[in-house]
């Protein structure tokens, strides 16, 4: 079974013969490169050097609304956050600050990582971020700082990921 034969009328496949589906389909990431420079319409972040920046607008910028502020205006979340417990509540608003300060860091490097929402019913919170990566970021700081239990749940298909601590 080490070799491999060919048949004679196999052909082989590539990538760019454009039968191959995307692996996570995400209707808010550019379907070809922006022109660079590009500013966001909403947010003020500059596409330079392929990526979204926070950065002085030049003069001559394009103009597009970014992923997240698209988003953000669809109201289609890429990340959910639930925190919940009887300890969340008592630590409501440490823990809240906590989860500002991560926006807060991330968003400086990374325009696009945004909270969109936080809301607040009982024991529990929900909060909606425009990228996955600070839903899983925001979830990890909570389990860090205060240990309990903490989940993911990742849709590749829609390129969304659950994530949920209880406490």
């Amino acid at each position: 079974m080490g070799t491999q034969s060919t048949h004679a009328n196999f052909k082989k496949i590539r990538r760019h013969d454009g039968i191959f589906q995307e692996r996570v389909h995400d209707a808010y990431k550019a379907k070809g490169k922006l022109l660079e420079p590009t500013v966001c319409i909403g947010c003020g972040a500059v596409f330079h050097e392929g990526r979204w920046q926070w950065r002085q607008v030049p003069v001559d910028a394009h103009k597009q609304t970014c992923p997240a502020c698209h988003r953000i205006h669809d109201h289609y979340p890429a990340g959910f956050v639930t925190l919940k417990g009887e300890f969340f509540r008592a630590h409501l608003t440490e823990i809240l600050q906590l989860i500002h300060n991560v926006e807060k860091h991330e968003r400086a490097e990374h325009p696009l990582k945004r909270i969109m929402e936080i809301e607040e019913k009982g024991d529990t919170a929900l909060i909606t971020t425009t990228d996955i990566h600070l839903a899983r970021g925001i979830g990890e700081a909570v389990h860090h700082a205060y240990q309990g239990e903490l989940n993911y749940h990742y849709n590749p298909e829609e390129n969304l990921l659950r994530v949920t601590w209880t406490r």
